[in-house]
């Protein structure tokens, strides 16, 4: 006769002695499976042998499972006291084997409140602060120190100045041990990101050279933390002290840095390193957001200057030899011509840069373009401005629809998102990265405009020709502007017509009539080979994300399919290490116990994070699994990596 469900046989393990066999009934509780006669049972409890060896309580008992090995340790209250005890320990040694042991357990929430209850952070902060030991005990002191803080249990927000101040000291100090100050950076990151008063304390305490220097010590767990809090501080200023932070960056030859030494280092980029990259490439493109959002002024001097430049750059010699001994409505007319002739719709080019976006954005490309390219800018314009054959393309109309469609394919003005990595190397390649890439890119509308042999009746088609031609060779990421030049010219009209060709013969081709008889035929046994190969594919397990609240977290955990396909097993694991073996997970959700499956905005831990611009992308690649914990409902919460990974859980 089989044993009831919520009967399990397990292992229960006492210290120094040999592991009993014992069936558990779950509903009666974890502490009956203790077949000891010990006294004061109450200062025991029951942990999981294996991962972070957590505690056994009633929100997690019914995880225990057939074959699970328990171990009888002491009460995490108990233990808790004991260690905090040990922090005060006249010995150093006793001081580091105490953090050594706290720090195994801190991970554990039912732990994690015992400490914090008996003021486990701020003896905490006390060995922090008074930095007697600047090597492994400082070092252990902050990591427990994050770890217990992670929980959320606690808020950033409560942190003192002097504490935070005696953090920055250590970001600050020369020679200090190559373990402390990645931890102290990742500290202040969080302290800037979480309290506006204490993130204004790092930013006036924490020098941007200090930063710099870390970022060019070739640690890269060093330099990823540095660029951690550089970003941090980015995001917290103001946009004029962004900017005034940006150009000092600059100056200092930050950007070559990046580009030659954490780009193109020898060493892969991590996924942290590459998401804070993204984050400064969207800080970088937003400081154009301003001008993007701001119409021309038809009463600014200085606009009207920079119209009649740019007009002039192109009819100068003609302007002076024609305008000469006009009249003051004669040389008007004559300079409305010319606007016209520039591509402007209207006579008054005032009227078309009214728009926005991209509002005074498209006059500054116009003028980057005929300063930097005058050549090619007088052969754009006079090339077009005297043929009779209506196929002549308009410089500023192309120029402001181009600039619109380059923001919107760069997300100018848009959030940053929590988790994404797409930054695009060429970006960190050369100063002035945008408006070069539009003197590449009008040059490139010029040349489609007369492949397609386009009349003014064809703008919209070029400018959808020309947004296909940019999005693929931005999707490829070119490491140079060079190279991105050469890939979207060698995508030409043509090119784009036989890929449009091959893919729409694809999807007809599927959707034919034999095709569609065949398939289902086929369709059982295409269906039964997709299941298996899912079901492999979460035998193989994924690296998941582990996402806050709050930010983006660079810690990751694991989740498989046991092999026979009755458990989920998951567990936290280290950053660079290779995939856990599955019987080294130490959680599991037998999939008899899964309730449904929901995706994207349905998920619980997205509806939290609400439905901002910014959460598009984390929502795109959430998903959930709802199972039975007890009488209540749960949730195991996933961010994919990809949304092929999506496809493969949760499809």
């Amino acid at each position: 006769m089989a044993p009831p469900r919520n009967v399990v046989k397990i292992a229960v393990q006492m210290r120094d002695a040999i592991p009993q066999l014992i069936q558990l009934d779950q509903p009666y509780g974890a502490s009956a499976a203790c077949r000891w006669s010990l006294p004061h049972s109450e200062r025991y409890a029951l942990q999981f042998a294996d991962g972070h060896r957590r505690y056994i309580t009633e929100n997690n008992r019914m995880e225990i499972k057939n074959g699970s090995i328990l171990c009888l340790s002491t009460a995490p209250d108990r233990e808790a006291e004991r260690l905090l005890r040990g922090l005060q320990s006249e010995s150093r040694e006793g001081r580091r084997e105490a953090l050594r042991h706290l720090l195994l357990l801190a991970p554990d929430l039912t732990f994690a409140r015992e400490v914090i209850s008996r003021d486990g952070l701020q003896r905490l902060g006390t060995i922090i602060e008074d930095g007697d030991d600047l090597g492994e005990v400082l070092a252990l002191a902050l990591r427990a120190f994050l770890e217990l803080m992670e929980h959320g249990v606690v808020s950033w927000e409560t942190l003192s100045i002097p504490f935070v101040r005696k953090v920055v000291c250590y970001v600050n100090m020369n020679l200090m041990d190559a373990s402390v100050q990645p931890l102290a950076l990742g500290l202040l990151e969080n302290v800037t990101l979480s309290s506006p008063t204490l993130g204004q304390l790092v930013k006036s305490e924490v020098p941007l050279d200090r930063l710099l220097v870390h970022l060019q010590v070739m640690n890269q767990q060093l330099q990823t933390k540095a660029m951690a809090l550089l970003t941090a501080l980015l995001q917290g200023a103001t946009p004029a002290e962004r900017k005034h932070m940006l150009d000092y960056l600059w100056q200092k030859n930050l950007r070559q840095f990046i580009y030659k030494n954490i780009i193109h280092s020898a060493a892969p980029l991590g996924d942290e390193m590459a998401h804070h990259l993204y984050v400064l490439q969207a800080l970088m493109l937003g400081l154009l957001e301003p001008r993007m959002r701001t119409p021309l002024d038809p009463y600014s001097q200085e606009q009207r200057e920079q119209l009649q430049a740019l007009r002039q750059a192109a009819f100068e010699p003609e302007g002076e030899s024609m305008g000469a001994g006009l009249s003051t409505d004669r040389r008007r007319s004559l300079c409305a011509r010319e606007f016209r002739k520039l591509g402007f719709s209207n006579s008054n080019p005032a009227q078309d840069l009214e728009r926005v976006p991209p509002g005074l954005l498209a006059l500054d490309n116009m003028l980057y373009f005929s300063r930097q390219a005058p050549s090619a800018y007088s052969r754009f314009v006079l090339e077009n401005s005297s043929r009779e054959d209506k196929h002549e393309c308009p410089f500023a109309r192309s120029s402001i629809q181009l600039t619109v469609l380059l923001c919107d394919l760069l997300h100018v003005g848009e959030p940053c998102s929590e988790t994404a990595q797409d930054f695009s190397p060429m970006f960190f390649g050369q100063d002035q990265s945008f408006h070069e890439l539009f003197c590449v890119s009008i040059q490139l509308l010029n040349k489609t405009w007369k492949e397609m042999r386009a009349t003014q009746e064809d703008f919209d088609k070029v400018m959808q020709v020309v947004r296909e031609q940019l999005a693929r060779t931005l999707a490829l990421k070119p490491s140079s502007l060079e190279l991105f030049r050469t890939k979207v010219n060698a995508l030409t009209y043509g090119e784009v017509l036989r890929l449009r060709q091959t893919e729409r013969l694809h999807q007809e081709g599927t959707l034919a009539p034999p095709i569609l008889e065949l398939r289902e035929k086929l369709k059982p046994e295409l269906l039964g080979l997709i299941r298996q190969q899912r079901l492999l594919r979460l035998c193989e397990g994924t690296l998941f994300h582990k996402i806050s609240s709050r930010r983006r977290q660079d810690k990751l955990w694991f989740c498989c399919l046991s092999p026979n396909h009755k458990v989920l097993q998951y567990g936290d694991v280290e950053e660079g290490v290779g995939p856990p073996t599955p019987e080294s997970l130490p959680e599991q959700l037998p999939v008899a116990n899964i309730r449904a499956l929901l995706t994207g905005k349905d998920c619980p831990h997205v509806r939290e994070k609400g439905s901002g611009k910014q959460n598009k992308d984390v929502w795109e690649l959430a998903f959930s699994v709802s199972y039975d914990h007890g009488e209540e409902e749960a949730y195991l919460n996933f961010i994919a990596p990809s949304k092929r990974e999506v496809s493969t859980w949760a499809g």
